[in-house]
């Protein structure tokens, strides 16, 4: 039986022993597991190991990549720019980014961005992993193209490129990296091991994620025949998803742990998603700090879209920086404020305002999905029913 480390308010008990069968079924490396209850932290755990041969321990502070659960420190970013007046979602992104207006996008909105309306879901030219974290670079490809269907008519899973539009707003307004401003503005005032651009001082505590090669394989050969089915969605899905590809191994490499890559690349735990997405569950506070006002959180929940998404291929329901319950995740409550995403492997993070609720699950371990999987779920189902 796998040790659980840390520490279970004895009334959510539940999401220690959900935490152990992960570690059972389907057979858990290494991960954490977070709660926040009317913003107190009820839950911080941790267990297994920080690599595929299991030879390191995951500890207390182990960080690792956790994808695209990084675009929700982004939208916290944008959103305590917005509670301090510097930044309207409902405003041209140009306003902010005057090279932006090129080739017809004057007229698309932060709020566009901030959720994935845009119909810049990818760059228009070849570009490697490597090359998007040249921020200079590959934002320029962003501003100097068009946009691949009519803004803010439909959703188009913006994968690699968010951070980038949204990160762009943000340094023109504050002179700030979205690193930077997220470390000075967010984390260090709440105390939130999380990072956006990591320190080489902090890679001895990363766990590589782990991704098996032949279910890698066999998941894009499934998605890109799944393209078949389709006609613009998929040639978008295609553009979006084949510019650059995916792959799990950059997360290793030392030029992609230190650039800032928004919307895929932060590093951190349960405790420290959990930390920062609080603030969305508890009313703007966390740990004695208050960052946002009520009123700024309730611009979450103002639906942007939903409908297919032209690059996930699915009925997805997006407001302002974050997914929104709809009928493809029955196990969120369907009414209500909740807003969630996830990262590419399994992570995954949910904010429940009615309930004052935030459940975190990070791991090393990626299985084939883009938001979440039956790991997080476990975590999330024994949190709701720890609360009845």
């Amino acid at each position: 039986m796998t040790q659980i480390n840390g520490f279970v308010n004895e009334k959510f008990a539940a999401v220690s022993e959900a935490l152990q069968r992960n570690f059972a079924d389907p057979g858990e490396i290494g991960a954490s597991a977070a709660v926040v209850h009317n913003g107190e932290l009820v839950v911080d755990i941790w267990a297994g190991h920080k690599d595929e041969e299991r030879t390191q321990e995951w500890e207390r502070d182990t960080i690792t990549n956790v994808w695209s659960t990084t675009k929700t420190m982004m939208a916290i970013s944008a959103l305590v720019l917005a509670d301090r007046g510097e930044l309207d979602f409902y405003k041209p992104v140009a306003d902010y980014w005057p090279e932006f207006k090129a080739k017809g996008k004057g007229d698309i909105e932060v709020r566009h961005i901030m959720s994935h309306t845009s119909g810049l879901s990818g760059w228009g030219k070849k570009i490697s992993m490597r090359e998007v974290c040249d921020w200079e670079k590959s934002t320029a490809i962003l501003a100097g193209q068009k946009p691949w269907w009519k803004p803010g008519t439909a959703s188009g899973y913006h994968m690699l490129n968010q951070g980038h539009l949204v990160g762009e707003v943000i340094r023109r307004i504050t002179g700030m990296s979205i690193g930077r401003f997220f470390k000075e503005e967010i984390a260090d005032p709440l105390g939130a091991d999380f990072h956006i651009g990591l320190a080489e001082s902090e890679f001895h505590r990363v766990s590589n994620v782990i991704y098996p090669k032949e279910e890698l394989s066999d998941h894009v050969k499934e998605f890109t025949k799944s393209l078949g089915k389709y006609r613009i969605s998929g040639k978008v899905a295609m553009k979006t998803f084949m510019n650059p590809i995916p792959d799990d191994e950059s997360a290793w490499e030392n030029w992609w742990r230190t650039a800032e890559v928004p919307a895929a690349n932060g590093h951190g735990n349960a405790r420290s998603v959990a930390t920062i997405q609080g603030l969305i569950s508890n009313g703007g506070e966390m740990n004695g700090v208050k960052l946002l006002k009520q009123k700024t959180i309730d611009l979450i929940f103002d639906e942007q879209s939903h409908g297919p998404d032209l690059v996930l291929l699915m009925p997805l329901r997006f407001g302002m920086g974050y997914g929104l319950p709809n009928e493809e995740f029955p196990f969120l409550p369907q009414d209500g404020k909740v807003c969630f995403w996830g990262g590419w492997g399994g992570s995954l993070i949910v904010n429940d305002v009615d309930n004052g609720l935030t459940v975190s699950y990070m791991m090393n371990k990626m299985m084939q999905s883009v938001v979440g999987d039956t790991r997080g779920l476990s975590i999330l189902e024994a949190a709701y029913d720890s609360i009845k």
